[in-house]
């Protein structure tokens, strides 16, 4: 499929998990009676809503359990049948892997029943073979990953209309609110630490998200330009430290710094990176995130990129289509 082409109908969901024992777990498979299937939580984007925003919002709706977001798992595309029997529209949902924080399960309108199975026993359980492969896809790796979450700083005033020192440029309106926007959407991972470049625009792209989880803002000089352009090894050796210390660490850095990182890392660990451009080049739009899964560290090797998901924008839009 193109990646231009953009869907008719968009939807999120995830792959709802919780520990049964250190080296144990079950995933949470749902009945909808409207259907009569048995499937992983997911619905439709409301409008302006973002893929990680609903997939919570979907999860917590269907199953009553509160989802803390981790990496990204696939995106699956088919067709539905319009209402109307007048032919079909395109259907893409984006699915996560994620914990059970808190929460407990309600028969509901949508969902009457949730089972709690181990993997091979929900996907023997349902219905379509879609949730099926992305069930097996979040099979593949380990539950518990690191996730970093990486983000460039929001739109900051124009460089030519401003006097002062550049580390003191601040976002624009349009920059703050796609901060906004950030601290809707980054929480749903459960960041555990913030980190930032020591320029004004990256921290105030952040820091309502630290504010809000009541959490300290940590200067991260390797991740500004001036810094990482003087040893990039040494700022790829950073970020590894940084995830090699596992929970979720937040990290706003700069467009010359993030396509530069994350392509290293890419090709050190054979990670394919679908949000490439036509060029090759790795893209980071302000206001963006990489949401990047490492496995922890195994003989001494470091940490190792196992996913990268991009996000272009987690702004909300102005609608969603919905058939």
């Amino acid at each position: 499929m193109s990646r231009t082409h953009t869907p008719d109908i968009r939807a999120a969901g995830a792959v709802l998990w919780r520990r049964t024992n250190p080296a144990g777990l079950e995933v949470a498979v749902v009945h909808r009676p409207r259907y009569d299937d048995w499937s992983l939580p997911k619905g439709k984007l409301d409008p302006g809503e973002t893929a990680p925003v609903a997939a919570a919002r979907e999860v917590l709706e269907e199953t009553g359990f509160r989802p803390v977001l981790g990496r990204f798992l696939s995106r699956i595309e088919y067709r539905v049948p319009l209402a109307s029997g007048d032919g079909t529209a395109s259907k893409a949902v984006d699915y996560f892997s994620a914990r059970v924080a808190d929460g407990r399960f309600a028969p509901n309108e949508e969902v009457d029943e949730l089972r709690w199975l181990q993997p091979e026993q929900a996907e023997a359980l349902l219905t379509r073979g879609a949730d099926a492969d992305v069930l097996r896809e979040f099979c593949a790796l380990p539950a518990g990953l690191t996730t970093v979450l990486l983000v460039r700083h929001g739109k900051a005033g124009k460089r030519s209309e401003w006097s002062g020192d550049d580390d003191l440029r601040p976002l624009s309106e349009a920059g703050v609110r796609q901060a906004e926007a950030l601290r809707v959407a980054l929480p749903l991972f459960g960041p555990d630490s913030v980190l930032s470049a020591p320029r004004l625009r990256c921290v105030q792209t952040v820091q309502g998200v630290a504010d809000d989880l009541g959490l300290p803002l940590r200067h991260e000089a390797l991740l500004s330009e001036e810094e990482y352009w003087q040893d990039p090894v040494r700022g790829v050796g950073r970020l590894l430290a940084i995830a090699a210390a596992g929970g979720t660490p937040l990290l706003c850095s700069q467009g010359g710094v993030i396509p530069d990182l994350v392509s290293m890392l890419a090709d050190r660990d054979q990670v394919r990176l679908d949000g490439r451009l036509g060029s090759g080049e790795v893209p980071s739009k302000k206001g963006s995130l990489w949401l990047l899964a490492f496995l922890p560290e195994s003989g001494g090797a470091g940490p190792v990129l196992v996913s990268a998901k991009y996000f272009p924008s987690l702004l909300a839009t102005p609608e969603v289509a919905r058939f």
